[in-house]
């Protein structure tokens, strides 16, 4: 088998099963793609040995020896690498004492800027925001078109943004 085109749809046409080949010796998928491209550049080079009978076979046999030798050097790096028992404290991604108090006091700014507003301005900022919905479906529901769900969503946003500024002027 010397023809390249032949070489390479051997290979193509059985790749996927000898990545789960390798897969299985290795354990890991993403070594086992780079073990089986490793094997295909090998059997891809000019062999001494032109008369290969069973070129899958051979390429099967060329992708375990290579996954045998990447588990063996694997393992042995494994051995001779300290592996940390405890990884290192982290930072926990929570909210210090201040943060919370801060953030309740902003709420309630938004609450009372919610409740300023006019009804319709408000139900659409809400369906928007806290319900997910389109301005299509806020422009159905409310009987209007989506430009004017537009406006209201706006408008409401900017009184919002409005209320937090006169009470945090660094915002």
């Amino acid at each position: 088998m010397d023809d390249e085109q032949q070489k390479l749809e051997l290979y193509l046409n059985h790749r996927g099963e000898l990545i789960n080949y390798a897969a299985g010796i290795v354990g890991c998928r993403m070594m086992a793609e780079d073990v089986v491209q490793e094997a295909y550049l090998r059997f891809h080079r000019p062999s001494e040995r032109p008369d290969v009978t069973t070129p899958v076979g051979y390429l099967f046999r060329i992708v375990r020896n290579l996954a045998v030798d990447w588990a063996r050097r694997l393992a042995l790096e494994r051995r001779h690498v300290d592996i940390v028992e405890d990884p290192p404290a982290v930072a926990e991604d929570r909210a210090t004492p201040e943060e919370t108090a801060s953030h309740r006091q902003e709420l309630a700014l938004v609450l009372e800027a919610l409740a300023e507003l006019p009804d319709r301005t408000r139900q659409a900022l809400e369906m928007h925001r806290f319900g997910g919905m389109t301005l299509e479906e806020i422009g159905r529901r409310l009987e209007i078109s989506p430009a004017l769900a537009h406006g209201l969503i706006h408008k409401a946003l900017i009184h919002c943004q409005a209320r937090l500024r006169t009470k945090n002027p660094d915002r």
